[in-house]
């Protein structure tokens, strides 16, 4: 009975199989879609962003060239000042009175140089008919010569009075913004003190300083000197500011400093900004977007195109012969928008996958088409 049973269960078998057999194997699935980008080239603007630092154009330090109490302030702090506008008076009583001691001592000289020129002449003439002696007519001329000079030493010290008398009166050296006073009225100041009065900046125009290493500078100047990079049109920089938003206005370049910093290896680069609202503030930390040149016959490739292998290298897959992807190892110089300038790894005419990478191996057969295009379910990106 046994038997029986493990030949029917055979027959089934048999037959099951019979039946497989006769049956049509699936279809293979399609070959996978991806978007591709045919990569040209171009002429490619070379956009540096360097970190940068506001500083006025002009500053001033107001200080007091003599000591005294100040008695009034006579400006606005954070208001804008002319050159010449009287910023503080100091005390003036103590000059007032040298001023007029000097003056006295003035007169008093004036007064003596009249009457030794006067016996000077007297003696010259007598000391012709042997009337004085010559040593009483060169004592007569001495004393008139030195009364003359009394005259011009008093006269000094009388400029030198008024002049400490007009340093009561502190004015503003430049025109700018002013900033808060750190002394008061009824303060005493010193001529040579550490601390100044108030500063002064202009700021209608603005110095913008941003650091380039010094690899980068012998890298665009090797790529200009092998005709590959071009120089750009006037050197054109733009800032972002601190809170993430483009400053209206562009700047220029003015020069690079003739030096390398030794503790950074970088050089200062300086830009002027115009300023007419006042949005750049000096000591304001800023991104500053320099276009250093222009490279011609440049391939510039799309960042979702290029990727990166275990070992950190940067790689892209193109179509090949067949529609069969090949793997390209790449090397890339700097992003410029949302793609990558290409030094090496590709060439014009390559078609770059830039969606439909996921799971994609070499060699794989593939169905390429415009970006955009490749749905979820074929495993591409959107």
């Amino acid at each position: 009975m046994q038997k029986g049973f493990f030949t029917g269960l055979l027959a089934c078998a048999s037959a099951l199989a019979l039946s497989a057999c006769g049956e049509n194997p699936p279809p293979a699935p399609p070959p996978p879609s991806v978007g591709v980008v045919t990569l040209q080239t171009e002429t490619a603007a070379l956009l540096n962003e360097l970190p940068g630092r506001i500083t006025a154009v002009e500053t001033a330090e107001v200080r007091p060239q003599i000591s005294g109490v100040i008695r009034r302030r006579l400006f606005t702090e954070g208001g804008y000042v002319t050159a010449g506008q009287l910023l503080y008076e100091i005390e003036d009583a103590p000059y007032r009175a040298a001023v007029a001691q000097a003056q006295g001592s003035l007169a008093r000289a004036n007064a003596a140089i009249r009457s030794t020129t006067l016996q000077a002449q007297r003696y010259k003439d007598l000391v012709g008919v042997n009337a004085v002696s010559r040593q009483e007519y060169d004592n007569a001329d001495a004393s008139a010569q030195q009364a003359r000079a009394d005259v011009a030493a008093q006269r000094g010290a009388l400029q030198s009075a008024q002049v400490n008398q007009g340093f009561t009166r502190i004015r503003a050296p430049i025109s700018g913004r002013i900033g808060r006073s750190f002394f008061t009225p009824g303060a005493l100041v010193q001529a040579g003190q550490a601390d100044a009065l108030a500063t002064i900046q202009r700021t209608d125009t603005v110095y913008v300083d941003v650091t380039q290493s010094a690899a980068q500078i012998i890298d665009l100047k090797q790529a200009m000197k092998s005709g590959g990079v071009s120089e750009a049109n006037g050197a054109r920089i733009t800032l972002m500011l601190p809170n993430g938003t483009a400053y209206p206005i562009e700047g220029r370049l003015q020069f690079a400093d003739v030096s390398v910093d030794p503790t950074s290896g970088s050089v200062i680069l300086r830009a002027t900004f115009a300023n007419p609202d006042g949005l750049l503030l000096p000591g304001m930390y800023v991104r500053a977007k320099l276009v250093e040149g222009e490279r011609k016959q440049a391939i510039l490739a799309p960042q979702q195109g290029i990727t990166r292998d275990a070992r950190g290298r940067a790689t892209a897959m193109v179509v090949g012969k067949d529609n069969k992807t090949e793997m390209r190892q790449v090397e890339i110089d700097r992003a410029v928008g949302d793609k990558w300038i290409v030094t090496g790894g590709l060439k014009p005419g390559d078609r770059l996958i830039v969606e439909g990478l996921v799971n994609l191996r070499p060699g794989t057969v593939v169905k390429p088409g415009a970006p955009q295009q490749v749905t979820v379910a074929q495993g591409g990106a959107k």
